[in-house]
């Protein structure tokens, strides 16, 4: 099992000292990630505001050749799709790909949102492969 750290310190007795538990913050931070648009645009009434952010940031991070960690989506051969993962980028683009270490469970859904991309970038692929040339 992984164990996840902060400056050397295993994250879960961190959060034991703050009297929160390590499965109830994780929860909160996915959903937190998963809706952080829907609370751009509540806070904007649109998203395009939170799409510009992002969009600078990686402009000066290559611009400045910063090399800086951002996850960030790259085509990932071991998997045959693009993902985004914690990534160096600078002036060439991704230099390299931080892979995390996963649970169990984390790399069963890993492997299962992979097999989820595959099936649709094939489903577009047999989609093309019917329209006439020239449409696309």
């Amino acid at each position: 099992m992984v164990v996840p750290r902060i400056a050397g310190v295993p994250v879960a007795q961190l959060l034991e000292k703050r009297g929160e538990k390590l499965n109830e913050v994780r929860a909160q931070l996915e959903k937190d990630v998963r809706y952080a648009n829907i609370t751009i645009i509540e806070g904007h009434d649109a998203s395009q505001y939170g799409i510009a952010i992002v969009s600078a940031r990686i402009a000066e991070i290559v611009l400045g050749n910063e090399h800086s960690p951002i996850p960030i989506g790259s085509y990932q051969r071991g998997f045959g799709v693009t993902l985004s993962l914690p990534s160096i980028v600078g002036r060439a683009g991704v230099v390299s790909v931080l892979e995390p270490e996963l649970s169990e469970e984390e790399r069963v859904g890993l492997e299962k949102s992979t097999q989820t991309l595959r099936a649709a970038l094939e489903r577009v692929r047999d989609w093309r492969s019917q329209v006439p040339r020239g449409l696309f």
